[in-house]
């Protein structure tokens, strides 16, 4: 499977609905003037750029160097950086991540390394893809390859509550809490763009002739489940919310 590529133009017109609804998140975290927080996946610096607001002094990092592109144009402080190699040792207040964890097959590496970039009860804060999210577009998507004769490995680690609960127990972590929150999303520009933005690996197994067919009837599966009589899209979305503290490792 080729790995995500990520466009800031595609991303800004058709996934922006990400960090808009990132708030919920932003508001459990409760970023403070003078704090340093560094914000995992930061993307094109939207949310980023909001904890700056605040008068954070905020450090975003990124495996797509588009992204980090359109978050420099911000004047952000951004950094290429793998968020299973993080760095960072006794820097931050709090780490901070929206739509992240979710693309990473392991989580283990990412959160000991949330760890070590933590000060002495530093914060970890959060949000991703949990059980069970998107559960319509994965079952269409598996479902179109099959009758194409390919299968494929979906890239999403959706994790339940007590996966992820043993997952911050075992680096060193306190949950204060993890909940998942089923988050119905609408999408205006239709599930095609959203494909086309979150799952453009899809059908790279095909003949590239074919491939166009097969975006059109995964789009064709979903109309009945998604998609409501005035032509409105909705995905089925269940994010995994959590916060938690650093302890000091045995």
């Amino acid at each position: 499977m080729t790995a995500q590529q990520w466009n800031a133009t595609d991303y800004a017109s058709h996934a922006r609905f990400v960090s808009d609804l990132g708030q919920p998140v932003f508001d459990v975290l409760q970023p403070q003037a003078g704090e340093r927080i560094l914000d995992l996946g930061c993307g094109d610096g939207a949310l980023t750029e909001q904890l700056a607001a605040r008068g954070s002094i905020v450090v975003g990092i990124d495996a797509s160097a588009d992204l980090l592109a359109a978050a420099r144009a911000r004047g952000l402080d951004v950094r290429l950086v793998d968020a299973q190699a993080l760095p960072f040792v006794g820097e931050f207040d709090a780490v901070f991540s929206n739509a992240v964890l979710h693309w990473i097959p392991d989580l283990t590496p990412v959160l000991n390394g949330v760890h070590r970039a933590l000060r002495s009860h530093g914060r970890f804060v959060g949000e991703f893809g949990g059980h069970g999210c998107v559960a319509a577009v994965c079952t269409a998507l598996r479902a179109v390859a099959a009758r194409h004769g390919v299968d494929i490995t979906l890239p999403w680690n959706f994790v339940t509550v007590e996966e992820f609960e043993a997952s911050l127990a075992a680096t060193g972590f306190e949950a204060l809490f993890v909940r998942l929150v089923p988050r119905p999303t609408s999408l205006p520009s239709g599930i095609a763009p959203w494909l086309r933005t979150f799952a453009s690996w899809a059908f790279d197994a095909l003949p590239e002739g074919q491939r166009e067919a097969a975006f059109a009837e995964t789009v064709d599966l979903l109309r009945p489940a998604l998609c409501d009589s005035r032509g409105r899209w909705t995905a089925d979305y269940t994010r995994l919310r959590f916060a938690a503290r650093r302890v000091e490792m045995a």
